[in-house]
């Protein structure tokens, strides 16, 4: 009996839809990475050894213009947890939490625990400041994983001040603290006193990758892989990486990957011309944190620090980079050897950019180019690999991208745009502009970013934005304009000079109607 075609057509679209019921949901695997800048082979980097993340590269789409929203850990990483700016999410700072400002924000882990994913974290994932002590207790399924003494290398024991494993930079720090004793000293007055000033810079000694702490977060989140597979629910697995994060402590083979004296310095390394100097930071983190392991401190201010020592600097931040691609290595090669590999996404991303010696600047902590740009890859099942895209994107375009990756409705309200079109089209053009922001003057200013293809435009606002929205009509206290075509190297402001004066306007609209935007959403 022949079957009617209207029938035939029925049948097939619930075969079809059976067969979609039925397919496993993928697994997600999110790597987070601190202070990782776009200094990896697979962004064109030749001078750093990055085997592991290249080789992630080459099987998924590398974003080759990435920028964070505020390039400093926790409203950077509060930022791209949620889909949603630091303006909405109020965090600017290293010590508010995000549920005291907005209670019922929705976070990426948490989303995928309401779809039935078993989520799971270990590491530095949001920065442990801006959330409660359980790392965002509504985010996890499973409680937030944690070190024990056991976790880490035989012979070993945690790591002296989270670091330092050398009798030598340990018994150092002890002299430190002797020193806060005698000043009378006591408490968390005496711990701010030695993890303010008095930390060693760096260790290169000859210990096991467990010896400190990634080492053992690594091993821990391979155990906590192959329990959830063996658990068969489909997984969020977040994995937080602090290397290359000061300080610079890796095991010696990292550092043994270098020639020192054959490191590049940075090429041009004094203040852009014609900016307001309250756009530059004065390498505060390196210069008021840390020491030598002399127990010299290192020179402040913008002039530029001697070759050796900036040489030390690029050494430690390329050895740190090396010991996390390590540890990204070794992840990878066991979700293969369980088989997760096929059905899972992947998407790695460092929190923002850093400063290596640009501008007389280190670390992060600014708008500039090297602190605001940072590398976002996504591998994902059916998505061919090897591919870059150099369409603008942020990170608050990661909540959408994964969503719609493992083929979840996206969420309303997300600040940002899924990537998925790029992913299968390269050559797409996602969005116009990325916007970044960052505070100056004791919290009395807010100066926001507009990265377009060309452009880089930040208009500094006056205002206490903790208390009142920023707005276009808040006073305006300095402007910037760079021409990325011109001057990659950001050498001169061009916000005053009238050839300029219609490029200015337009970016100046685009953050009118942004602000507008984050204003009535909030």
């Amino acid at each position: 009996m022949k079957i009617p075609t209207y029938l035939f057509a029925m049948l097939q679209f619930i075969a079809i839809a059976t067969v979609a019921q039925n397919k496993p949901k993928p697994n997600v695997l999110f790597i987070a990475i601190d202070d990782l800048k776009p200094m990896l082979g697979c962004y064109g980097e030749s001078q750093v050894h990055s085997p592991n993340i290249d080789k992630l590269a080459l099987s998924g789409t590398v974003f080759l213009s990435n920028y964070c929203q505020q390039a400093v850990c926790a409203p950077t990483r509060a930022s791209l947890l949620t889909g949603q700016r630091p303006d909405y999410t109020q965090i600017w700072d290293l010590k508010t939490l995000i549920r005291d400002k907005v209670p019922t924000i929705l976070t990426l882990p948490q989303y995928f625990r309401q779809q039935g994913y078993t989520t799971s974290g270990i590491g530095k994932v949001f920065d442990s400041r801006s959330v409660d002590k359980n790392s965002d207790e509504p985010s996890w399924s499973i409680p937030y994983l944690k070190l024990e003494k056991d976790d880490f290398a035989k012979g070993f024991s945690k790591p002296f001040n989270n670091y330092y494993q050398s009798k030598e930079l340990i018994q150092l720090i002890n002299s430190f603290r002797e020193e806060g004793v005698k000043k009378g000293l006591t408490g968390k007055e005496l711990e701010d006193f030695v993890a303010n000033g008095h930390r060693p810079l760096y260790e290169a000694i000859d210990v096991p990758d467990n010896a400190y702490i990634d080492g053992a977060n690594t091993l821990k989140a391979i155990q906590q892989i192959k329990k959830l597979k063996s658990e068969g629910n489909p997984f969020f697995m977040a994995v937080g990486l602090t290397k290359p994060h000061l300080p610079f402590v890796a095991p010696k083979k990292y550092w043994d990957l270098y020639e020192r004296s054959t490191l590049k310095l940075a090429e041009f390394q004094s203040l852009a011309s014609g900016a307001p100097e309250f756009a530059f930071q004065a390498s505060n983190e390196l210069v008021n944190q840390y020491v030598l392991p002399s127990g010299e401190r290192m020179p402040t201010g913008y002039s530029p620090k001697s070759d050796e020592l900036q040489r030390l600097l690029l050494h430690g931040y390329y050895a740190s980079v090396s010991y996390t691609d390590a540890q990204v290595g070794l992840i990878l090669a066991a979700l293969k050897e369980q088989g997760l590999d096929k059905n899972t996404i992947i998407v790695l991303w460092g929190d923002h950019g850093w400063h290596l010696g640009d501008h007389s600047m280190w670390a992060k902590h600014s708008n500039f180019e090297q602190a605001t740009k940072a590398p976002l890859i996504f591998s994902a099942p059916g998505f061919k690999g090897g591919q870059q895209v150099k369409s603008l994107s942020e990170f608050v375009d990661v909540f959408p991208t994964l969503t719609e990756l493992a083929g979840l409705s996206i969420p309303s309200g997300l600040a940002g745009k899924s990537l998925v079109s790029a992913m299968k089209n390269p050559s797409v053009k996602i969005k116009d502009f990325a916007q970044s922001q960052y505070p100056r003057l004791n919290n009395q200013a807010m100066g926001y970013a507009i990265r377009t293809e060309q452009f880089r435009m930040v208009t500094w606002f006056k205002g206490e934005f903790h208390t009142t929205k920023i707005n276009s009509d808040n006073p305006v206290i300095g402007l910037e304009l760079y021409d990325y075509k011109k001057d990659p190297l950001e050498k001169e402001n061009l916000a005053l000079k009238a050839e300029y004066s219609s490029v200015l306007k337009q970016h100046q609209e685009i953050l009118t109607h942004l602000l507008k935007t984050q204003n009535q959403s909030r």
